[in-house]
């Protein structure tokens, strides 16, 4: 069987199976890139990033990019928006293994966390990020 035949069975309707041609088999119904693609670009123009586009648009042009469609700023903003998340998430999850390393004198439910260079920096570090303290602050 080659890789680009969608499977057969009883798990195959429920399943997304991609070929290398740029169609998608979704629930039997065969999607090219293409139409996914007009759907995002219409889901996006409804959508509010929380990084404003008007700031997405300022750097952009500081950088020396001139978007003229609104949708790039808006899915360049997304993609900011979902970084800067992922590094936030890292550097929760380096503060939880800290946190669980050391023992708990608060024994309550409702834990708070705090961002701390401590747990930033190795986050950061996951993403080709290097951050130093300046001498001063050691």
């Amino acid at each position: 069987m080659s890789s680009n035949t969608p499977t057969t069975g009883p798990s195959s309707a429920s399943t997304n199976v991609t070929s290398g041609t740029g169609t998608d088999v979704v629930g039997g119904e065969v999607r090219s890139a293409g139409v996914s693609l007009a759907d995002f670009l219409l889901q996006l123009e409804d959508y509010t990033p929380t990084i404003p586009d008007a700031v997405t648009a300022y750097y952009l042009n500081r950088a020396g990019f001139e978007a003229s469609d609104p949708r790039i700023v808006r899915l360049i903003s997304l993609a900011a928006q979902k970084f800067v998340s992922d590094i936030a998430n890292d550097a929760l999850q380096h503060c939880k293994m800290r946190g669980s390393a050391q023992s708990s004198r608060k024994a309550g439910k409702d834990k708070r966390y705090t961002l701390s260079m401590e747990d930033l920096s190795p986050a950061l570090s996951e993403y080709g990020i290097n951050v130093k303290k300046p001498y001063y602050f050691t």
